[in-house]
Formats: structure tokens, C-alpha cells, sequence
């Protein structure tokens, strides 16, 4: 796991006894009203609480996609993701339920582990890991039964973030295999890299094109990843594509070999 990280100035960081409850002015404009971490959150157009954020689920799962769109599917450019992103949710609270049981978050939600132990949360990807980022560890919730993952990478255009998205899409993937469980992807703001990790995964594990994902991530959070990393998902979508393109054509290619058989 990686420890530490250099370069930069250190900062005075929030204890779990006195936690923010109104987030930094660069999210002003994607909230509409005061939200707690303990009280509510919003789940795509309903409000639920964190304890029974369950059955709103089905509400979170995107429609399914029409015969041939994967073909004619073009990843799209930069301003154009943004956009989406735009059109996405205007609201903005600590944590918010992203898709079934994976949920998105700030910090404050991060340090709060009694809020954390009493919604029921058993996994934590902090995006933001090291010494002068959010610095839980493992540690930090070592009397709690939670599974803790750390990606140490700097919200920057130029950080390669894109070396962590299958280990993290991985680690997501495995929480999500058991119904009971639920995990928390975070960074500082929930806003940037923990957005791109679970973009990274809805794309890698449940099949989805950038434009799905973002759909899916952004009507239940006000999300917007820097310019580096849409660029790196970019990448990956293309990747991602051309695989399910090349999956397609041998199956389309191994059925016809199949019907000129005798």
C-alpha cells in the first residue's frame, strides 16, 4: 500500500469531533441547500437515509442500452463529457449513493467513522491517501469492520491516475459481490479522483461507456473530474470499446462458422 507522499505543504486536517458541515466555496454552486452527513442523503431524484438506502436502488440502475448502439458508440470529446456533466445533479451533500450500495464522498464523511460504522459501510477507497491528503489508513478504522484500500494520487491534470483504475475498479467489484456490504470511494471533496475511480468502474466491471457512466455517477452527484483524468478515461473507454467490438465480431464470426457446418 502506498505511504506518504512529498512535495507538498502540510495542513491543518479536520478531526472527527469537529467536522465540517458546509463544504469549501468550489462546490457552492452544486448544492442548493445545507445537507448533513448523518441526516440525509440523495440517491438519484429520492432522498433516503443512509441506513435505508437500499431500496431505492432499482432507481439507481441505468436503462438498457438498444441492439447496435455499442457499434456506432464514439467516445466523446472532452467538452462535450463535461457537459454531461453540467446537465448532471445540481445538489450537493457529503456522500451520496452513486449506484446500488457504492457511494461517493468528501473527508468529512471519511473521518466520521461513527457516521460511517452506523450507516453500515464495510469498504473505504480513499482516492486521496497519504500523509498531507486524507490521512486514515488502515489504522484509523483498525476497531471497525471495514476494509480499507488507499490510492495515493494528487488531483492534478498532469497525475497518471489511470495506472490505478483496475486495482481500484477490482476492489469495488469485490465489495460489491456481497449484498450486504457497502462502500465508500472518497477523496477530499468527492468531486474529482474518486468520481474517475468509479467511473473507471462502472465502465471496467458493469460494461458501460463513458457517456453511460457519467450519466449514471452524475444524476445522483455533483461530480466533475479535472481535465487530465476525463482525458484518461477517455483512453480507457476507447480501450474498452474496441475490445467489446472485437468480442463481438468473433461471436458474430464463430456463429457463422457454427451454421456451415454440416
Amino acid at each position: 500500500m502506498p505511504v506518504g507522499v512529498a512535495g507538498c505543504a502540510a495542513a491543518t486536517r479536520p478531526t472527527a469531533q469537529h467536522l465540517p458541515t458546509w463544504p469549501g466555496p468550489g462546490v457552492h454552486s452544486c448544492r442548493k441547500e445545507r445537507k448533513s452527513f448523518g441526516s440525509k442523503m440523495t440517491s438519484g431524484e429520492s432522498k433516503t437515509s443512509l441506513k435505508n438506502a437500499y431500496p431505492a436502488a432499482k432507481k439507481l440502475l441505468p436503462k438498457v442500452e438498444e441492439e447496435g448502439e455499442a457499434e456506432e458508440y464514439c467516445t466523446p470529446g472532452a467538452f462535450e463529457l463535461e457537459r454531461l456533466f453540467w446537465k448532471g445533479s445540481p445538489q450537493y451533500t457529503h456522500v451520496n449513493e452513486v449506484w446500488p450500495k457504492l457511494y461517493i464522498g468528501d473527508e468529512a464523511t471519511a473521518l466520521d467513522r461513527y457516521g460511517l460504522q452506523k450507516a453500515g459501510f464495510t469498504h473505504v477507497l480513499n482516492a486521496a491517501h497519504g500523509r498531507w491528503n486524507v490521512d486514515t489508513g488502515p489504522d484509523y478504522y483498525r476497531d471497525m469492520a471495514i476494509e480499507y484500500h488507499g490510492v495515493e494520487a494528487d488531483d492534478l491534470p498532469t497525475f497518471d491516475l489511470s495506472i490505478f483504475f483496475y486495482p481500484a475498479a477490482a476492489f469495488i467489484d469485490a465489495a460489491l459481490r456481497y449484498e450486504h456490504n457497502k462502500i465508500l470511494v472518497h477523496c477530499a471533496m468527492g468531486r474529482s479522483r474518486s468520481a474517475t475511480l468509479v467511473l473507471a468502474y462502472l465502465m471496467i466491471h458493469r460494461n458501460m461507456t463513458l457517456v453511460d457512466a457519467i450519466r449514471q455517477v452524475a444524476k445522483n452527484r455533483c461530480v466533475l473530474p479535472n481535465r487530465g483524468f476525463l482525458k484518461q478515461l477517455r483512453e480507457l473507454d476507447k480501450q474498452l470499446v474496441q475490445q467489446r467490438r472485437g468480442a463481438q465480431h468473433r461471436g458474430e464470426a464463430g456463429e457463422k462458422a457454427g451454421e456451415k457446418e454440416p
